[in-house]
């Protein structure tokens, strides 16, 4: 268990300091603005290729373990979008924010660093097929509800053009692209550049996640959703499950894989999904308090998650 709280205790010690400096010193949040473009720009684009450009090309094209990543997102994402249109009486452009926050993990700030930490780097290659797979499909599911909501004022090929400028000038996808890129030509980095992209790619995990803490920090938590409940445990724990279940299903991956696969699908709500909500004014000082809230809970159901993963309790292939 020690093992477990070593893991834990600075990954999540560093969401609670910033959240703590962020209410000592009481900056605003724009103030945060700098850090973030550190974060998305420079610092996880440097981990992603570096990593991926040392990984052999055909471990990046395994796409049975793609399919079942990305088929357990959309099973979830489907289950709260369906109930709360037929069961709550919701909006299209309310319930995808819903869906969306059953569904979208803290992938990008939360994932990496978690999984890196706990399972090395032979955890690299499955978080950035599930992080530039996942978000490819979350960049366009938004803008495509919303349209159909009525939410999203544009075209349909204004909206087209706006989900493929998402993809293809994203950070995180660019520096994925290029890492598959120096995979293939098997290009080496000076020695110059290489030492710049180690510093860079150690400075992501410990400033993405002080950036979260000061950003949970200043987000009020002035409306819970009714829904939390359901969220909760669609997102920490019938999302791993069924994660889990589809990959023992599909195929026989290593345990890596599957252990990353799960602990990633076991994350909490990204805050993306209150960037979202706020871009199309729906739902959003509900989004924020369940990214807060998903986010405490998770400090219990992500050690019991990893706890399970490290002692073998949970073993690598239900069915083998």
């Amino acid at each position: 268990m020690s093992d477990i709280v070593g893991l834990v205790l600075p990954f999540f010690g560093m969401i609670f300091l910033g959240a703590v400096v962020a209410r000592i010193t009481r900056q605003p949040l724009e103030a945060l603005g700098w850090m973030n473009t550190f974060v998305i720009y420079v610092a996880l684009p440097a981990l992603f290729f570096q990593l991926i450009a040392r990984t052999p090309v055909g471990e990046l094209t395994e796409w049975s373990y793609i399919f079942g990543v990305v088929f357990s997102v959309y099973v979830v994402f489907t289950l709260m979008f369906a109930f709360s249109v037929l069961f709550a009486g919701a909006s299209i452009g309310e319930s995808t924010i819903k869906g969306l926050a059953a569904a979208y993990g803290n992938i990008g700030y939360m994932g990496p660093g978690l999984a890196l930490l706990t399972f090395g780097e032979a955890a690299a290659i499955p978080v950035a097929l599930i992080f530039c797979f996942e978000n490819i499909l979350h960049f366009a599911i938004a803008p495509l509800m919303m349209a159909l909501s009525g939410e999203e004022r544009a075209s349909r090929w204004q909206v087209a053009l706006k989900v493929v400028r998402q993809i293809a000038f994203h950070p995180f996808i660019i520096a994925t692209a290029a890492g598959v890129l120096a995979a293939w030509l098997q290009f080496q980095p000076p020695v110059a550049v290489d030492r710049l992209l180690q510093y860079l790619a150690q400075a992501a995990a410990p400033c993405a996640l002080f950036a979260m803490g000061v950003t949970l920090a200043l987000r009020p938590l002035k409306r819970v959703p009714r829904e939390l409940g359901l969220i909760a445990a669609l997102k920490l724990v019938i999302h791993p499950l069924i994660c889990y279940l589809v990959l023992s299903a599909i195929g026989d991956f290593p345990d890596v894989w599957v252990y990353t696969a799960v602990m990633m699908a076991a994350l909490p709500t990204a805050t993306n999904v209150f960037v979202i909500g706020q871009q199309y004014g729906v739902w959003v000082e509900r989004a924020s308090a369940s990214i807060l809230l998903t986010t405490i809970i998770s400090v219990v159901t992500l050690t019991a998650l990893l706890y399970a993963i490290t002692t073998g309790i949970l073993p690598p292939n239900l069915f083998r």
